[in-house]
């Protein structure tokens, strides 16, 4: 069962990642390393497969 909008959501601000605003169902975060990531959808939502790559891509990124 995919993971939710909101579950990733809150890995990004446990990774220690600010919510910077978005337009409309966009949400931009970023780290102060400087690694950026934007997530769309409502959080209910099932998070996309890319999604999911692309946020656990960016906590590893940003951990290094």
């Amino acid at each position: 069962m995919p993971r939710k909008v909101r579950q990733l959501i809150a890995d990004l601000e446990k990774a220690g990642f600010v919510n910077r605003g978005g337009k409309g169902s966009h949400r931009n975060y970023i780290h102060p390393t400087g690694a950026r990531v934007t997530i769309s959808g409502q959080p209910g939502y099932d998070a996309q497969p890319y999604q999911e790559r692309q946020v656990r891509r960016q906590i590893e990124e940003s951990q290094k």
